[in-house]
């Protein structure tokens, strides 16, 4: 029986690969002629189909969205019944149909024409109602369904989906859409998060920033770090500025060679300078200086290198940037 099951999951596999790579093979100036109608879009990309078809276009919408083409999807059974307002003059419709005679879609062209709106036919059949309808007709279909019964919408639909996507990402290409623009549709995703969280809106702050002043001990050092909690002080000299940091790290070099921490003065000990980052700095930028230089914690200074923060990977972590 275990047999069976992988057997079956290799068919679809296979059959959908197939459906995939005679898609791509049979790409032309239809395509590109789509992708401008897109691209010179002035309004929304509107997308539609019914059944399978419906759910295949709520992902090409969403995926048309989130990478810089505004776009939404249209019932047409609910735009038949007054949705169809969702429609305007600047829009582009892109209609979904394996058969290309869904009833539902093909009673929205006589307002969709006359609102000049133009129309982009996904279907599996160019001389179907809708697509003689259609400006531009894209071709979905396939050799046979991965349904050993022909019936269920399987090939078909993946081949629609994976001709979206290259839609979106043609159009994406085109527009020079970036990872933070990207990040801006996506502000509660983990991308979001990682390229537009800055050090400032992570790091402590105020009293909670660890520092000590130059000719300090190392015994008063440690109990900064040990009450900051972040593993590691800043030492700052008279003029307030940052002349080095002492980490936790630096305190078991010190206890290994025997010396004193009561009578031992931090600024022999510290790493002078140290490694900062600027408030204004991106999270992901501040982690990428953390991993290449093997630390776990980091100072935040001004222009003037007076610390105004610092934070540790714990606390990358719980902001979502690891």
């Amino acid at each position: 029986m275990h047999e069976t099951f992988l057997a079956s999951a290799r068919r679809v596999i296979e059959i959908e690969t197939t459906a995939i790579q005679q898609l791509a093979e049979r790409l032309d100036d239809k395509f590109i002629k789509a992708c401008e109608l897109l691209n010179n879009c002035t309004g929304k990309v509107v997308v539609s189909g019914m059944g399978k078809s419906g759910h295949i276009g709520n992902k090409i919408a969403a995926t048309l969205a989130s990478t810089g083409t505004p776009s939404f999807f249209m019932h047409p059974g609910e735009a038949n019944h007054g949705d169809l307002g969702m429609l305007g003059k600047g829009d582009v419709l892109l209609a979904i149909s394996n058969s290309g005679e869904t009833g539902e879609l093909l009673n929205l062209l006589p307002v969709v024409k006359r609102l000049n709106v133009p129309i982009i036919a996904m279907t599996n059949k160019a001389s179907s109602s809708l697509g003689q309808h259609a400006d531009v007709v894209l071709d979905i279909s396939v050799q046979k369904e991965a349904c050993p019964l022909g019936l269920a919408p399987t090939a078909s639909t993946t081949a629609t989906l994976v001709l979206g996507d290259a839609l979106a990402i043609a159009l994406l290409d085109a527009r020079g859409f970036t990872p933070d623009d990207f990040a801006l549709s996506h502000p509660g995703g983990s991308l979001g998060r990682k390229l537009l969280l800055k050090v400032q809106d992570i790091m402590l702050q105020g009293d909670g920033l660890p520092l000590v002043t130059t000719g300090a001990t190392v015994s008063e050092a440690l109990l900064e770090i040990s009450s900051k909690g972040l593993g590691m002080t800043g030492v700052v000299s008279s003029d307030g500025k940052l002349a080095g940091i002492f980490t936790d790290g630096d305190l078991r070099r010190i206890l290994d060679a025997k010396a004193d921490i009561h009578t031992t003065s931090i600024d022999k000990v510290m790493t002078h300078g140290g490694k900062t980052v600027q408030s204004q700095t991106l999270a992901v930028e501040a982690l990428n200086t953390m991993e290449n230089c093997k630390i776990t914690a980091l100072m935040v200074v001004d222009n003037e290198r007076r610390p105004v923060g610092a934070f540790n990977m714990h606390m990358l972590l719980k902001a979502g940037v690891l």
